[in-house]
């Protein structure tokens, strides 16, 4: 009987050895990471039919000393690679940082159902690599319920930028609505009696700020990384340009830094973008109001007015662009918006945005007065009267 009795147990030890159960490390710091136990009959929330064979076990498990966490007891631990648990190399601080991204990315998924497979591919990729909190992953979930931003989201610049601000749409929007009365004020204060005499130059202004202004909110604005790597081919100058950021004064994501060149080189790349925003949209506004100018002359021969010089307003307000514009803007998005506002009225969307709108109407009726005073610095628009100027 005592043999068979230590049959029966062998074989029942062998039957529980057959299935093995799985646990993530139980992290001493407060909720969200908590402990999670995942075994063969667990919930389908996690799939991990993506990973490779490594993949599936090592990179979900984050020994809780790199979260702040004490110590486990040793159960999930993993030695350093090379060595029998006394030695290895430590993990930097970005890994641990990524680590940490991962775990808490995964358990969204998880409270919310939701498989990785049914993310898009790039942002599932930045999850895997560890380079998405779980806070932009909320976000992310959050806008699909809207159909309006569920369709924006399958465009990888709008989902950039749209996972980095939830009021980015709005403040397109605002930009663009008070953009075309802002400039209208600015020009009548700069030329008062002049304003009607001068209605083509007037209209060319304005013509261009509207092409311009989509364009000065999307360049500048904070976004959320999900290219892919660079091939290897990429020569130093698009490696330099692929770490910058979008906006040169952006928070950094946990995990990720950027130098104070990077930042610069940030201020280079929208600079040159929006040179050629402001010169094409500028063409266009001048080509426009050419021909306002001349069907007006075959009505009334009578008329003073000249033609726009088309290609010295191009460059000039591409130039402008470049310059005032890409500065303005980038400190308006990176500093005063995320970096001072957001923080204070982040439960407040209703009065944050109030504060948006009048900051960034301030901010292009302040555009309109200095493209006024450049144009005519350079010489690309005459006042008809010298007397119209502002005491």
């Amino acid at each position: 009987m005592a043999m068979s009795a230590c049959f029966l147990a062998a074989g029942s030890l062998s039957s529980s050895a057959a299935k093995p159960r799985i646990h993530l490390p139980s992290f001493q710091s407060p909720s969200p990471f908590q402990t999670l136990r995942l075994s063969s009959s667990s919930s389908p929330a996690f799939s991990f039919r993506h990973l490779t064979n490594r993949q599936r076990l090592l990179p979900l498990f984050v020994p809780s000393a790199s979260l702040g966490g004490g110590d486990d007891g040793g159960i999930n631990r993993f030695p350093p690679s090379g060595s029998g648990g006394g030695g290895g190399d430590e993990p930097s601080d970005g890994d641990n940082a990524g680590d940490k991204n991962r775990v808490e990315a995964m358990m969204v998924l998880a409270e919310a159902g939701r498989l990785l497979e049914s993310l898009p591919k790039d942002l599932a990729v930045a999850i895997q690599d560890g380079r998405i909190p779980g806070a932009v992953v909320s976000r992310f979930l959050e806008l699909e319920k809207s159909a309006v931003m569920r369709w924006l989201l399958q465009f990888g610049a709008f989902k950039e930028r749209l996972l980095a601000d939830d009021l980015f749409l709005a403040k397109i929007g605002i930009e663009c609505g008070v953009g075309i009365f802002t400039k209208t004020a600015a020009e009548y204060e700069k030329r008062r009696e002049n304003f009607f005499k001068e209605l083509e130059i007037v209209f060319a202004d304005v013509v261009m700020a509207i092409c311009a202004d989509f364009m000065l909110v999307f360049l500048p604005a904070p976004t959320v990384s999900l290219r892919p790597a660079l091939a290897g081919t990429a020569g130093p100058v698009a490696r330099f340009f692929y770490g910058c950021p979008d906006n040169a004064f952006q928070t950094a994501l946990a995990g990720t830094s950027y130098s104070f060149v990077q930042r610069l080189g940030s201020v280079v790349r929208n600079g040159t973008k929006l040179f050629a925003v402001g010169t094409a949209s500028s063409l266009i506004g001048t080509v426009v109001t050419n021909a306002l100018i001349n069907a007006k002359k075959a009505v009334d021969s009578t008329g003073e007015v000249e033609n726009v010089p088309i290609l010295s307003t191009s460059v000039g307000y591409g130039v402008y662009m470049a310059v005032s514009s890409n500065l303005r803007y980038q400190i308006l998005a990176g500093v005063i918006e995320q970096r001072i506002l957001e923080p204070l009225l982040h439960q407040h969307k209703l009065m944050l945005s109030a504060i948006c709108f009048a900051v960034r109407t301030g901010n292009t009726y302040l555009g309109s007065l200095l493209w006024v005073d450049y144009a005519r610095m350079i010489g690309i628009q005459k006042a008809q009267e010298e007397h119209n100027e502002l005491a």
